[in-house]
């Protein structure tokens, strides 16, 4: 409670007493030290509400039925429903040199086996799963009024001849004078390895921190030659989950080795530490990176302080591309040290 208290004073004290706390903002408390799991427990929450993706759920034959055949059938007029939205409750704390994220959402399923594969004691088989993730958009250069992820979605190579429509979705910016700084966090590619991709966006779509790939298809045929039958049948790992070349080796039986190879990033590409753990149908990770950074596609969150900085979200479940997405203006305000500091 004393925490709780605190949090309630330094803001009623940074807003001036009785007026209405705004809604659109995610508060960070400074510490003296980095938070504790008890600190996380404690911290007010902010609820952000994301729409408009695809459900990764078991499924019962009693689900089936409904979403299947009721649903998506032909002889429905109605079409498929569309997924409930899901509430993400996003935390915050900064100490002198780090500001510190933690997101947490209800996901019925784990899926951090991307592509993962298994030996059967003749093949190896490939689970064509994906993976959850997330990203995060920070306005950094304050150019949008009323900021969402709305901003950095568009559609390329748009055409309807007769009955006919093709289009890309692309992100990207529309404005050659703006860009954001994007926060990719995957739950086999990069959380096995402890970091967020760093990444930033603008008129010509999206760019890397630090140029090179970092992930690679654990695949024969792709290595053969960039074939894009990699992963399907009669394909193989090279490495498996030890790292260790699985070629020319006994293998027993159950081996698995992961779907994708991940290069540990460097430079600017390695300024957001990720970790995040799934439990009891829950996701919990936590993020930390420097308040400075002093790459230039980074947001300064110490120049932001007080004044605050808007940012959108985007949720990925167990896929790629059909992913929810924040459509409100959040932002976040660092509290004055003075108002909010709390010791151990």
């Amino acid at each position: 409670m004393p925490l709780l208290i605190l949090i309630l004073g330094g803001l009623l004290a940074l807003l001036g007493g009785c007026r209405e706390i705004p809604s659109d903002r995610l508060y960070a408390l400074y510490l003296d030290h980095p938070p504790t799991r008890s600190d996380w427990e404690r911290a007010l929450p902010r609820l952000v509400t994301v729409r408009g993706g695809q459900l990764h759920k078991r499924v019962s034959l009693a689900d089936i039925d409904n979403d299947t055949v009721h649903v998506t059938t032909a002889s429905c007029h109605h079409g498929a429903s569309l997924p409930d939205p899901v509430a993400v409750a996003v935390r915050a704390f900064y100490t002198d040199s780090d500001l510190y994220l933690e997101l947490s959402w209800e996901d019925a399923t784990r899926d951090d086996r991307m592509k993962q594969w298994r030996y059967d004691g003749e093949l190896w088989q490939n689970s064509q799963a994906l993976e959850d993730g997330f990203g995060i958009l920070w306005d950094a250069s304050d150019s949008f009024r009323d900021f969402s992820c709305s901003y950095a979605c568009h559609i390329d190579n748009f055409g309807v001849s007769k009955a006919n429509f093709h289009a890309t979705n692309r992100m990207k910016l529309v404005r050659d004078d703006a860009w954001l700084d994007l926060w990719n966090w995957k739950a086999q590619r990069t959380n096995r390895y402890g970091f967020a991709d760093d990444r930033y966006l603008d008129s010509e779509g999206m760019h890397r921190d630090l140029p090179g790939e970092l992930f690679r298809p654990n695949s024969r045929y792709f290595v053969a030659g960039d074939d894009p039958s990699a992963f399907s049948e009669g394909d193989a790992p090279l490495y498996d989950n030890d790292g260790e070349a699985v070629e020319n080796r006994f293998i027993p039986v159950d081996t698995r080795a992961p779907g994708y190879i991940t290069e540990r990033p460097l430079g600017g590409r390695s300024d957001i530490v990720a970790n995040g753990v799934w439990s009891e149908g829950r996701w919990r990770v936590m993020l930390r990176r420097a308040l400075t950074s002093g790459d230039p596609h980074d947001v300064d969150f110490a120049a932001h302080g007080e004044k605050g900085i808007t940012f959108g979200l985007s949720l990925m479940d167990n896929t790629l591309r059909e992913h929810y997405a924040s459509n409100t203006r959040e932002q976040l305000v660092l509290l004055p040290r003075s108002r909010s500091q709390i010791s151990r």
